[in-house]
C-alpha cells in the first residue's frame, strides 16, 4: 500500500488561505463535498468524475489543488488510487473559523453545539434513518434488520431520495426467507421525515453506491452519520436466480454491519467515540 501524504501543517492563517482558495472554485468545492460525504472512506477518481460529471483531466487538476491545500489525500490500494478528506486538516480549518476568526462568539457557535437530544445518547431508544435512492431494497433491508436485531433499543426508519418508488419483490422475498415480517414496510420519500415536528434522528446512514452517481444528501440537524455504500441490487442483470443472489448478498452485507452497530456499548461511548466506531464499521473494521 502506497500513501501520498499532504504537505506538513502550515501556520493557521496560511493554511486557511490556501484552503479557502482551493474551495473557492465551485467544482473543487463539489469534489470536497462529495469526499466529505464518504469520509473516512475514499473514492476513486473514476467514481468522482462520474458522480460529478467532470472530465478526468479537469478532475485531476482539482484533486491536485485540493491535495496541495492539504484538504484531501491519496492512497494507493492495489492498482487503484483512492482520494479521501484529510479530516485533521479539515477540523483545523473549522476550528480556525470558529475560534480564531469567530473569536468563539456564543452567537456564532450556538448553532454548532449539540442539541438536547445529543445529551441523551445513552438512552435505550435511538431513532435511526437509512437513506438510499429508491427505498426499494437496500434501505428497506436495513430498516427491517435494525428493527429485528435491535431488540427494542432502536426505532428504525428508511427513505429514498427518489419519489414514486415501490418495494422490489426480490427484496421482500429475501426478507421473508430470513424471518423478517414485511407487514407495514413501504417505500417512502425522505421528505416524510423533514416535516415540522418530525422525529429528531440520532443516527442517519446512507447506503447509496458511490459509483452510481447517487446523491444522498447530508441530513439537517446533528445526528451521527455514516456511509455504508453498497451497489444497488435493483440494477443487477442476468437471470432471476442471478439477480436474487445479488439481493441476498446485499442483505448479508447490511446484516454484518447492523449486527456490529447494535453490539456497540452505547452506554459507555461518547459521541466522538461512537462516530469513530461507525467509521470503523463503514470500513469493514469490526469483529
Amino acid at each position: 500500500m502506497e500513501s501520498f501524504n499532504p504537505p506538513s501543517p502550515a501556520p493557521a492563517a496560511d493554511t486557511a488561505i490556501a484552503a479557502f482558495a482551493a474551495l473557492a472554485h465551485p467544482d473543487r468545492l463539489a469534489v470536497f463535498r462529495l469526499l466529505m460525504r464518504f469520509a473516512p472512506q475514499g473514492a476513486r477518481p473514476t467514481e468522482i468524475a462520474l458522480a460529478l460529471n467532470l472530465r478526468p483531466n479537469t478532475l485531476s487538476h482539482h484533486l491536485s489543488d485540493l491535495s496541495a491545500a492539504g484538504l484531501v489525500q491519496a492512497e494507493r490500494q492495489g492498482r487503484s488510487l483512492y482520494y479521501s478528506v484529510n479530516l485533521d486538516r479539515t477540523e483545523g480549518l473549522i476550528g480556525y473559523l470558529a475560534l480564531d476568526v469567530g473569536r468563539a462568539r456564543p452567537d456564532l457557535l450556538s448553532p454548532l453545539r449539540l442539541t438536547q437530544k445529543d445529551s441523551a445518547m445513552r438512552d435505550t431508544d435511538f431513532d435511526v434513518l437509512f437513506i438510499c435512492t429508491g427505498n426499494s431494497a437496500r434501505s428497506i433491508f436495513a430498516e427491517a434488520l435494525l428493527r429485528d436485531l435491535g431488540r427494542g433499543k432502536f426505532q428504525a426508519f428508511s427513505a429514498g431520495t427518489r419519489a414514486g418508488t415501490s418495494l422490489h419483490p426480490f427484496a421482500l422475498d429475501v426478507l421473508q426467507r430470513n424471518g423478517h415480517a414485511i407487514t407495514g414496510l413501504r417505500a417512502k420519500h425522505m421528505s416524510e421525515f423533514q416535516q415540522p415536528g418530525s422525529i429528531v434522528m440520532d443516527f442517519v446512514f446512507t447506503v447509496c453506491d458511490t459509483a452510481a452517481s447517487e446523491e444522498c444528501p447530508p441530513w439537517p440537524g446533528q445526528p451521527i452519520t455514516g456511509h455504508w455504500g453498497l451497489p444497488d441490487p435493483v440494477k443487477a442483470t442476468g437471470t432471476d436466480a442471478e439477480k436474487a443472489l445479488v439481493f441476498a448478498q446485499t442483505y448479508a452485507a447490511l446484516r454484518r454491519r447492523i449486527s456490529a452497530f447494535v453490539a456497540l456499548p452505547f452506554e459507555s461511548l461518547s459521541r466522538l467515540s461512537l462516530q469513530s466506531h461507525i467509521d470503523d464499521i463503514s470500513r469493514g473494521a469490526h469483529p
